[in-house]
């Protein structure tokens, strides 16, 4: 059990020891030149004899290094835990309280109010951490992702987390995925993971960053050229000479808005800049290690020397010509140069004020990141220039926030207005309470966050969000106004013009990180005689009950489809954020939101559809979902392409299945949503042709034939019996594998690990 941050490195020091031993067995099994993301996937592979896997093909046992939590996520992956029958976890496991944390006034203030408001959570997480025996991370020590680069991230590691942008700490040369909830207590309990073996993507980056141009416009180049559903079920993985041009928390950056492609994970090879940031957050052995073990942390010669032959796509982008770019709204791949900006404002009627300006997040909050965004406020200081709309900053972690105060750097921003919110996500995930629009008011708003859906930042469905990188953001926010240029034609103050120099910036701290105030727990060295209380009467925490496994031959007959998902379908219109958070440790409750945010071809309001019980249209879809369950009926949600894209959140897939939801049939899936609809015992199906989408109506029954002789690779009959009592078939596609099988027979997932632990 690790006692103190600082512990990791002895996982770390047992990881490289026996890194050598398990390349060489790997080497030998496979016989061919290996990438960065092969050479982890197979180091960790559970069993090093098995078949070579195929990429896209091959599901896959893992051992994961580490899980990481969030707060909200983790309240329901505990609650899972806790049912497993184990006294601690057994891989090091962290909680990092961040998404509770409601932005409003300012960081003193709200924080303060979230942690009255979520005592009963905090204290629930606290307690339940240090009983099984996880490190915690209390409410404004930061954002989970900066903290794992900070403290956890290692070069060539495997870490799973209960996050979408996990893969942050990719910018440290790890693996780092994001799962839901089911997959962390299958990697808690001690059992290997599976992953679906990824393709490739190679990205070989050449030339050299400069002036305004970052880390931020490379990955949002790369959304524009490979869209949101391009990394599915695929690892991006960043080569050539350009990688180096990139700071570690410019990789980071990177790599965590690979979640906005879809993206497995995304990695860079080990390089000088990760040891220099390795040094300078206190972990001068890992890099030495790591730099001793490069061979096994770089991508072999062959690679890259010849890349066609070893990633299943190949991606180039010149970093020398790369432009500063910003991409929105409502999809992070809708992607433009800064110089076309006031072009589309015009051409597609975007509000062209600004009503807000927000820098930092999980995604741009390093202390380069805020170095760049301060240079560009401190020339606008000396001209007696402000900001002119709301400008927001969120540090990523205490570390940063204690560091960039110390050096000035925050005293620069608020001297053109800015506002410092707590190190926590806040606006970034929709825990911003806004009081300058009313809900509804179409407007703008410019972010240097990851995602930018609808209702994402504020809940509201006509706030126009765009994303950038922090100083871009910064220079937007002296103009006010979308339709500017600030970066070519410069800033207009009385009668002149402030011509903006390149943003310049220290990457790292000349004097070092300052830690800050404390913000870690760790567990005690008996936690077993700890105790995890859950009030029986609370409205946010609630014990959970097993789902009850489904007759095969009866339960999939004649079901009605509540949700017919009209285009984008996201785990944000599934289950939405913002003041749902609250409930997330109460599967009752927060089911009470489950699809209010879809767009239902089977009704004119999202969140609405048909009752074919009562033959009432509008009603809301929980409402119809829990008169189908009262009388025993299950059903089915259709989804389109991609379904189940952007955040990790399981409770996306365990709100349905808590409803009766038995089957999820669409057009293809996201993958995350995919698997956690598997772990909680729903059957997710894809349509063997497409276009059969298109024959579902309101008032069908859906009926799937032979699920009690289910088997990998089988097409599955459907039929389809119409209101006139009609009939038409069609064929679908399941991606189970056995394992996965097994979870769908038994109900769920975690109910044969309940099972697995009471028999061992």
């Amino acid at each position: 059990m690790e006692k103190t941050p600082a512990d990791a490195v002895a996982t770390v020091r047992h990881y490289y020891q026996s890194l050598p031993a398990r390349m060489a067995a790997v080497r030998r099994g496979v016989g061919r030149p290996l990438t960065v993301a092969e050479k982890i996937l197979f180091a960790h592979k559970a069993d090093l004899n098995a078949d070579l896997p195929e990429r896209g093909m091959t599901t896959v046992a893992l051992n994961p290094d580490r899980v990481a939590m969030q707060d909200a996520t983790a309240q329901m992956a505990i609650l899972q835990f806790m049912t497993a029958g184990r006294s601690e976890t057994a891989v090091p496991t962290t909680v990092h309280c961040d998404h509770l944390i409601r932005a409003k006034v300012g960081a003193i203030k709200d924080l303060e109010v979230a942690e009255s408001t979520n005592k009963e959570v905090y204290d629930f997480l606290a307690s339940a951490s240090n009983k099984y025996g996880m490190g915690f991370w209390k409410p404004g020590s930061g954002i989970i992702h900066q903290v794992i680069l900070e403290n956890y991230a290692f070069p060539g590691g495997l870490i799973i987390g209960t996050d979408s942008h996990t893969p942050n700490a990719g910018g440290l040369g790890m693996l780092a995925i994001g799962v839901g909830g089911a997959d962390a207590v299958d990697v808690m309990v001690g059992m290997p993971w599976e992953l679906l073996w990824p393709k490739l993507i190679g990205v070989r980056l050449t030339g050299k960053l400069s002036g305004w141009t970052s880390g931020k416009d490379v990955i949002l180049k790369l959304a524009g050229m490979l869209t949101v559903a391009g990394g599915t079920n695929k690892i991006i993985e960043y080569f050539g000479p350009g990688t180096e041009s990139l700071s570690c928390t410019a990789k980071a950056t990177v790599t965590n808005m690979g979640a906005e492609l879809g993206a497995t994970t995304s990695v860079f090879p080990f390089d000088k800049r990760m040891a220099d940031y390795l040094r300078a957050t206190g972990r001068a052995e890992v890099a030495s290690l790591a730099a001793s073990l490069a061979e096994h942390l770089t991508a072999d010669a062959d690679v890259l020397a010849n890349p066609g032959k070893h990633y299943d796509q190949v991606v180039e982008i010149d970093l020398s010509s790369l432009e500063p770019h910003i991409v929105g709204p409502h999809t992070p791949d809708l992607a433009r140069p800064v110089s076309q900006m006031a072009s589309d404002v015009k051409s597609h009627d975007y509000p062209a004020g600004l009503k807000a300006a927000l820098i930092g997040s999980c995604t741009n909050s390093s202390y380069e990141d805020i170095g760049r965004a301060a240079h560009i406020a401190r020339q606008a200081k000396a001209k007696g220039l402000h900001a002119l709309v709301p400008l927001m900053v969120t540090p990523g972690s205490e570390q940063v926030r204690a560091t960039i105060e110390r050096d000035g750097l925050l005293a620069d921003l608020e001297a053109i207005g800015a506002t410092v919110l707590a190190n926590a996500c806040g606006p970034c995930i929709g825990q911003w309470e806004r009081t300058d629009i009313a809900k509804g008011e179409k407007n703008s708003i410019l972010t240097s966050y990851n995602r930018n859906f609808p209702k994402r930042n504020d809940g509201n469905p006509s706030t126009l969000a765009f994303i950038a990188s922090p100083e871009v953001v910064v220079a937007y926010a002296l103009t006010g106004r979308l339709d500017s240029d600030p970066i070519h034609a410069g800033v207009k103050f009385n009668g002149g013009v402030l011509a903006l120099e390149a943003p310049s910036a220290a990457e790292l701290p000349a004097k070092g990180f300052d830690p800050g105030r404390d913000g870690y727990v760790a567990p005690v060295e008996n936690p077993a005689a700890g105790k995890v209380v859950v009030n029986p009467k609370s409205e946010r925490l609630a014990l959970l009950a097993p789902f009850e496994p489904v007759d095969k031959t009866v339960g999939y007959q004649n079901l009605p489809v509540l949700l017919k998902a009209r285009g984008k379908c996201t785990t944000d219109h599934i289950s939405p954020a913002g003041p749902w958070l609250r409930f997330r440790g109460h599967l009752d409750r927060i089911s009470d939101n489950m699809f209010t945010g879809a767009d239902n071809a089977f009704s004119d309001k999202p969140g609405t559809g048909f009752n074919v019980l009562t033959g009432q249209s509008g009603e809301e879809l929980p409402k119809i979902a829990r008169v189908y369950q009262a009388q025993g009926l299950g059903w089915v949600a259709v989804g389109d392409q991609n379904y189940g894209e952007g955040s990790s959140r399981e409770h996306a897939a365990m709100s349905p299945r808590f409803l009766g939801c038995r089957v999820v049939l669409t057009r293809s899936f996201a993958r995350i949503h995919e698997t956690n609809l598997k772990k909680q015992g729903v059957l997710p199906l894809t349509f063997a042709d497409p276009a059969d989408y298109d024959r579902l109506r309101r008032d069908d029954r859906l009926s799937f034939i032979g699920l009690d002789k289910l088997a990998p690779g089988q097409k599955i009959e459907a039929r389809i019996t119409h209101a006139d009592g009609s009939q038409e078939t069609f064929l679908a596609l399941h991606s189970l594998t056995r394992d996965q099988i097994a979870w769908f027979m038994a109900g769920s997932a975690l109910n044969l690990i309940r099972r697995s632990q009471k028999q061992g």
